[in-house]
């Protein structure tokens, strides 16, 4: 049922209770932190699978909020299991499946950043996950 993955709702959820399966940039990490910083919004939730809390999509905005003090993010949480959810490889890194992205997040042992690309198959087109990630500005002071 591609429609229920199309109107998902955020819900906030501890940061401790997520669980990380790849490092993330430095860089890209210090441009999205004064992004937040600066217009005071988390501007999408993340992406986790429902069942183990793994994040699929969002390292960068849950390591942000960690440092900005932060103790709630909003996440869209999906079964990731389902056959519309595919994870395919980014340039020419090694292919990494699903299973690979949840014992890395289960175990701790985390994938280099941007081992995984996740995508979701909406009819005939493949889309990046983002692309059910409605914009819900959310105020940082609100995840404190």
């Amino acid at each position: 049922m591609v429609e229920d993955i199309l109107s998902l709702r955020p819900v906030l959820v501890r940061l401790e209770e997520l669980k990380e399966h790849e490092r993330y940039d430095p860089e890209h990490l210090e441009e999205l932190l004064q992004d937040i910083s600066s217009c005071g919004v988390l501007r999408r939730p993340i992406i986790a699978d429902k069942k183990t809390k793994v994040i699929l999509d969002g390292h960068h905005r849950y390591n942000s909020l960690k440092r900005l003090g932060c103790k709630y993010i909003p996440v869209y949480f999906v079964d990731y299991f389902r056959s519309e959810i595919e994870v395919h490889q980014w340039d020419n890194k090694p292919l990494v499946t699903k299973e690979d992205v949840i014992k890395a997040g289960t175990s701790g042992k985390l994938l280099p950043s941007r081992s995984s690309k996740h995508m979701v198959r909406i009819g005939n087109e493949l889309h990046h996950i983002t692309y059910i990630e409605h914009e819900n500005p959310t105020k940082i002071e609100d995840l404190r």
